[in-house]
């Protein structure tokens, strides 16, 4: 018995009695929400699974595995210590196999609605037969009568965003929006130039229940990618304090107008970090906005980080449940590849590089800390993949797999619908892909690569090719209609230069090469 079990054990209550019985999923890691907040802990016991079938459907990032594991295992011996019965279940078998034999023992379970898409379609057969009964999840700021309010696609965060505010009277003064306007997205995209210093991540001292679970991760899952990085590792409600306390003081003051920033000398800059926890349920969102709040930090810094939790967080839940994954809009099959892009995944995603600069640079961070902030993920990765034409579930799936912040509800909008376009303006307004020069001015990631911006970043060629290769499907979009007529404008010789530049970085990448600054990509 490892320390694990034997703590457990001796955290068990003495005298169990009767209990009922909650599945709590492992993404609901919290009893500040749900039954477990509401009802004595006498009076319940849970059930907490930890299997190998699910680490085993995508090659997941080994400290997302870590950072999973270790929080449940700890949620558990909390939930013990005050008295709630735990029976916490190392299954072969998968979760619906696994409760199901467990709802003949100990009786109809009931758990709140689970956030993923994929564990609610695994576990309906059990919740239509009343095996389990479902309750509401009790972790999200918004209601579906605030999606609603939309009515009918297309749907647009900031319309969203406005109705929450203003049911909920957050950052509103006599109904109407503190400062004057719902965003201040328009003053938070100033590029990094070194001032003010970026803040360093806070370590965490593993225990034994951690270092438990990090030895189980290097025996049982060598062949999974990425880096484990114990000291990385927030596991305890102890570190979920100290790492938010942290985002406070070191990051929030700071974090609108460096938002979309981007730089070499440090992945995250101003951005908090607490995705990951946020998405287990170890800090609830009520509370960091509700902390954020009380901070005496610029109006646009904060309103910015408000816009992530309560607008787009939730918006995004939201979306991805009324089209069931993107798959069904009104009753009808979604096409979530409205650009028609098929390309593979470049295997250098998966280690190795790329000669590009930027992408090296995010994906190196990617693999070390399972980590990059919003921005590098959408006009790093999302928009070169874009631009390369991967297929977007493939770079979804990739996502999934390659950070620890990664549940469908939250990728698969993030990705199909923003990053790659691929349900075109179902809740985006246009694709987010750009050239050498964006990443220029708001990163200093071309300072240390072999292609320069201004002369023979294929980038730029890239970004051409995408335009005129999807220049009818793009058609009629107001938001790139400028760019398009730019496209239009550019000479046939330039327009084959383009074209040869993006299959050359195709062909190259798809054989595992990097890109080596040659001639025919100099402008």
């Amino acid at each position: 018995m490892g320390p694990f079990l034997s703590a457990l054990a001796a955290a068990a209550p003495r005298q169990p009695g009767a209990r009922r019985w909650l599945y709590v999923p492992y993404d609901q890691l919290s009893d500040r929400i749900g039954p477990l907040a509401q009802e004595p802990a006498g009076s319940l016991g849970i059930v907490l699974i930890e299997s190998p079938h699910k680490a085993a459907l995508r090659p997941y990032h080994r400290q997302k595995l870590a950072l999973v594991l270790a929080n449940q295992r700890h949620f558990a011996l909390e939930q013990a210590r005050r008295g709630v019965a735990v029976r916490y279940e190392f299954a072969r078998e998968s979760y619906v196999q696994t409760l199901a034999a467990l709802s003949t023992k100990l009786g109809p379970l009931a758990m709140q609605r689970a956030a993923e898409r994929e564990l609610r379609a695994e576990l309906a057969p059990l919740i239509e037969k009343g095996a389990i009964a479902e309750l509401p999840h009790e972790g999200w700021l918004s209601t579906q009568a605030d999606f609603a309010s939309l009515k009918s696609a297309p749907w647009r965060m900031d319309a969203f965003y406005r109705r929450v505010r203003q049911r909920t009277g957050i950052l509103m003064q006599d109904g109407k929006p503190t400062g004057g306007q719902y965003s201040f997205d328009a003053e938070n995209r100033k590029p990094w130039k070194g001032e003010p210093a970026a803040p360093k991540p806070p370590r965490f001292r593993p225990d034994e229940i951690t270092s438990e679970v990090c030895a189980l991760i290097e025996r049982d899952y060598a062949s999974h990618p990425g880096e484990l990085r114990p000291e990385h590792l927030p596991a305890t409600l102890e570190d979920a304090e100290r790492l938010w306390q942290w985002a406070r003081k070191q990051c929030l003051p700071h974090f609108g107008p460096y938002e979309d920033a981007m730089s070499r000398h440090s992945s995250g800059l101003f951005h908090t970090r607490i995705a990951p926890l946020l998405n287990l349920q170890r800090l609830q969102a009520s509370r960091v906005v509700a902390d954020a709040l009380k901070l005496p930090i610029p109006l646009a810094s904060q309103e910015g980080f408000v816009r992530q939790i309560l607008g787009w967080r939730e918006f995004v839940r939201h979306v991805h449940e009324a089209t069931d994954g993107f798959r069904v809009l009104s009753g009808q099959p979604l096409d979530s590849n409205v650009l028609r892009a098929e390309l593979a995944l470049p295997p250098a995603f998966w280690g190795g590089k790329t000669g590009l600069g930027c992408l090296d640079q995010v994906l190196q961070e990617v693999w070390s800390e399972g980590y990059s902030h919003h921005i590098t993920r959408l006009m790093v990765i999302g928009n070169i993949a874009t631009l390369l034409g991967v297929e977007p579930r493939a770079l979804s799936d990739w996502f999934r797999a390659a950070y620890t912040d990664a549940y469908d509800w939250v990728v698969e909008p993030n990705v199909l619908a923003m990053a790659t376009y691929g349900t075109g303006g179902l809740m985006t307004t246009k694709p987010y892909v750009a050239g050498a020069a964006y990443i220029d001015r708001m990163s200093d990631y071309c300072s240390g690569c072999a292609f320069d911006p201004a002369k023979n970043c294929p980038l730029t060629s890239m970004y051409w090719e995408f335009l005129g290769r999807n220049a009818e499907r793009l058609r009629g979009n107001p938001r790139i209609a400028m760019p398009l007529r730019s496209q239009a404008r550019r000479t046939p010789a330039q327009k084959q230069r383009d074209a040869r530049v993006a299959r050359r970085v195709r062909e190259t990448l798809a054989r595992g090469e990097p890109l080596e600054p040659q001639s025919g990509f100099e402008e």
